[in-house]
């Protein structure tokens, strides 16, 4: 018998991934948490039927929404992560001495307790001491912080059950209030090759271009999001993300990345018609 995950895009659309085994199905306070066992692409984390990430493709997603604002920004000491429970985005952000202090934020313990255990490829840098978590609500959370963080990473679920206060216009202004005078918000925001994604995208664009002095959009491909084209939300009270690349300070790290490099940043920020179209920049 063949096992298969299958997730819905659309009501005329459905992505398989031939699974091995199913090595965990719980039910949190907040959501349905499965882990599968793959043969293409490793181990999956799915949150409510709706695919998280796999360990063949999750570097693209993680190196995209965390190297592309460091290398705009040398002097981010203080960062503050919303969501990412499984640990990937952090990753990322200790391969960089200078950062003094990462909070992460997660309303799920469980979605960490899990990935701790099965998924290690992602969650191996969540005891680094710089690295401080609080299982609390993003919004509640940054409500009541003020000019504290140099950057602010939004790496939520989609926009319906535990992550649907992180795509509010209440939620992008007290981020822009818990940021400093020069503070840069990534967020990742949705597909915009479906309707439904696409609305997604619009709506929390709309909402950051009206909060933050420079909001642009960049992409990546991340072969298991749905349609493979992905977005993620570039905001900032006075950086440019392509102008402002210290590239040559950013290749002098030598920080291994498997997908990001300072060319693609700079190539990440050109996008197609039809997603200017969507925004309204055609």
């Amino acid at each position: 018998m063949e096992l298969w995950y299958t997730e819905k895009h659309t009501k005329n659309v459905r992505y398989s991934i031939k699974v091995n085994k199913q090595l965990v199905s719980v039910e949190s306070e907040f959501q349905r948490i499965d882990v599968f066992d793959s043969y293409e692409f490793g181990r999956i984390l799915v949150l409510d039927g709706y695919l998280m990430l796999t360990e063949k493709d999750e570097f693209m997603y993680h190196e995209m929404i965390t190297h592309v604002p460091i290398a705009v920004n040398p002097d981010i000491k203080d960062v503050l992560v919303i969501g990412a429970g499984d640990g990937g985005a952090i990753r990322e952000l200790t391969k960089y001495d200078f950062i003094e202090k990462i909070d992460m934020v997660e309303i799920d313990k469980m979605v960490i307790d899990i990935c701790r255990k099965y998924i290690p490829q992602t969650a191996s840098k969540l005891d680094d001491e710089r690295v401080n978590i609080y299982y609390e609500d993003g919004l509640k959370f940054v409500r009541s912080k003020q000019d504290k963080y140099d950057l602010i990473i939004v790496d939520s679920t989609d926009p319906f059950g535990p992550g649907e206060t992180l795509f509010t216009r209440e939620f992008y202004g007290n981020c822009y209030k818990a940021l400093k005078e020069d503070g840069i918000l990534v967020n990742q925001n949705e597909s915009p090759y479906y309707p439904n994604d696409a609305k997604a995208m619009q709506k929390a664009h709309k909402i950051i271009k009206s909060i933050f002095a420079v909001a642009r959009v960049y992409q990546a491909h991340v072969p298991t999001y749905p349609s493979g084209h992905w977005m993620f939300g570039f905001a900032s009270k006075k950086y440019d993300p392509v102008a402002d690349l210290k590239e040559e300070w950013w290749n002098s790290l030598g920080i291994y990345t498997r997908y990001y490099n300072t060319d693609l940043h700079k190539g990440s920020f050109a996008i197609p018609n039809y997603v200017k179209e969507l925004l309204g920049y055609a």
